[in-house]
């Protein structure tokens, strides 16, 4: 089976996925003043540890970036995907204004876990970017009818009717666990960035952080935030 861009960074392992409190869907909370006073580098944000390696959907040269850490079993990042997310997509996105960049954080539900396993299993693969966002949009889709049970079994299922990947195989990597070097990699930049909770979102502007935002993130909080 042929594996492409995480296979440089995914290592054998079952390192623990870590807990934090999560998905506490509050207030909206940002670096503000600092973070602009600061100004750091894309390349020098924790966030960007490994970014070229992660799904992303937008031009590489957009003049603004936005690094998402979302759980799939977080009813918040479904939240948000159902309206900034969905918006992000079909607005600045689509437009080429911005480059949107997903990073797993899985620390709520249970399920969560084999699941960004089995999202991770599917972008590894040759031609898996399409299959990573169709299974992402399909976990927040079907999120109240998974559990750490059936998960993958459903996923096996999408995976086969809804796309072109050995879909068993896919599955026999996320039970093994073959790519939870990618998973902890997200987990690692997320903890160093200090991530406590999702969604947290992470931007940047002209290659420049300018702040995040964390729990029921608006569309409008982000656009005006990146001047988009």
């Amino acid at each position: 089976m042929e594996v492409t861009r995480r296979a440089a960074i995914a290592a054998a392992g079952t390192a623990g996925l870590g807990a934090f409190a999560g998905c506490l869907g509050g207030a909206i909370g940002g670096d503000g003043d600092a973070a602009r006073a600061g100004r750091t580098p894309i390349d020098d944000h924790p966030v960007a540890a490994e970014l070229g390696a992660q799904p992303a959907l937008g031009q590489t040269d957009a003049g603004a970036t936005v690094v998402t850490f979302e759980d799939p079993s977080c009813p918040t990042c479904r939240n948000f995907e159902r309206n900034a997310g969905a918006r992000l997509r079909s607005g600045p996105v689509a437009d080429g204004d911005l480059r949107l960049v997903s990073r797993v954080y899985p620390i709520i539900y249970p399920w969560g876990k084999p699941g960004v396993q089995a999202l991770e299993a599917a972008y590894a693969r040759d031609g898996g970017e399409d299959a990573y966002w169709s299974l992402f949009d399909y976990y927040f889709a079907s999120q109240g009818q998974l559990d750490a049970d059936n998960v993958l079994d459903r996923t096996e299922s999408y995976l086969s009717s809804n796309t072109d990947l050995d879909a068993a195989g896919v599955i026999a990597d996320a039970e093994a666990k073959a790519y939870d070097g990618a998973v902890q990699a997200d987990l690692d930049a997320g903890e160093t960035a200090g991530v406590d909770r999702t969604p947290t979102i992470f931007m940047f502007r002209d290659g420049a952080y300018v702040t995040r935002a964390s729990g029921n993130v608006s569309y409008e909080t982000i656009t005006s935030a990146l001047q988009l």
